[in-house]
């Protein structure tokens, strides 16, 4: 039985990887889940310098899943590259490196400055706030979208995958762009705005007072999204959005995506990962399957 799936010329050992900014850099899990058993590990966010992040409260549970606005707290890119990617190194998974910045300039640095570390994929967050254009997204203007992609591929040394987020009207524009501006895969979705209010202090939940929604209650319309993305682009997907079980994994494969990645899951069961695979092989050999990518895009109509 295959397993192996290739992401834009970098083959993974399974489909599965992990959700950036709900594993760190794969040292809080070590001790929990073999990292080898992993198709990839994805880090959290890296910026050019270090950022503190929001003030707390910045998590809170909903019905269906959590809400956070943590603010993409990180420790800067050059503490990022001689503590984390050493650690990565020791095991035999790929790593794939999640970027984010407030300025194109800011992405083009980072990725420059990862073009000489031993990573092999990058995955652009385009979900942060523009503060040249007054805080909207990257990620919900197809051509903002277009420029900081055709921006960071002439910096990138390795594959680029653009993770769109789903706070836009239409997913496939959202896919249409990065695959223009030469995104080598395309990773959603990314958490959905919500908010939530404590009706006994009648305050807001989160000091940010907006934060992202993820977990079991967005896997329907991650589900949805995925499925659009790959009707409209050529490029690998790789579906994420409440995935909790091999059964989620498996839905999100057969709607097109290629690789999936899990996030909220991990908090409340850090082996979740290798249960997918394992859940995703008994899949396969229940319906006699010889490769995983038999999977991908096979979803029949009624």
């Amino acid at each position: 039985m295959n397993m192996k799936v290739n992401i834009a010329g970098v083959e993974w050992k399974n489909p599965v990887t992990v959700a950036s900014g709900t594993f760190g850099s794969g040292a809080e899990y070590a001790d929990f889940v073999d990292l080898n058993r992993l198709g990839a590990v994805t880090t959290k966010g890296v910026s050019s310098v270090a950022w503190p992040g929001n003030p707390t409260p910045r998590v809170a549970e909903t019905w269906g899943g959590m809400m956070n606005a943590i603010g993409l707290q990180n420790p800067g890119i050059e503490l990022f590259c001689e503590r984390d990617i050493p650690f990565l190194r020791k095991y035999d998974t790929r790593i794939i490196v999640n970027v984010c910045g407030k300025s194109e300039e800011d992405y083009c640095q980072v990725v420059e400055r990862l073009g000489v570390e031993d990573v092999d994929m990058l995955e652009i967050n385009i979900s942060c706030p523009n503060v040249k254009e007054g805080g909207i997204a990257f990620g919900q203007n197809p051509k903002a979208a277009e420029d900081i992609t055709r921006a960071v591929k002439k910096y990138a040394k390795q594959p680029v995958i653009m993770k769109l987020s789903p706070n836009v009207t239409d997913i496939a524009e959202m896919a249409k762009a990065v695959e223009a501006g030469g995104a080598d895969a395309v990773s959603l979705i990314n958490t959905l705005t919500g908010m939530k209010i404590d009706i006994r202090r009648r305050t807001f939940a989160l000091a940010n007072q907006t934060g992202g929604v993820s977990g079991p209650g967005i896997h329907p319309i991650a589900v949805r999204m995925v499925y659009q993305a790959a009707q409209a682009v050529k490029i690998p997907i790789i579906g994420m959005g409440g995935i909790a079980c091999a059964e989620d994994a498996i839905e999100m494969m057969l709607a097109g995506a290629s690789a999936v990645s899990v996030g909220t899951a991990n908090f409340h069961n850090p082996a979740v990962t290798v249960e997918i695979v394992e859940g995703i092989e008994a899949y396969l050999r229940e319906n006699q399957m010889e490769d995983v990518r038999e999977l991908v895009g096979a979803v029949r109509a009624l």
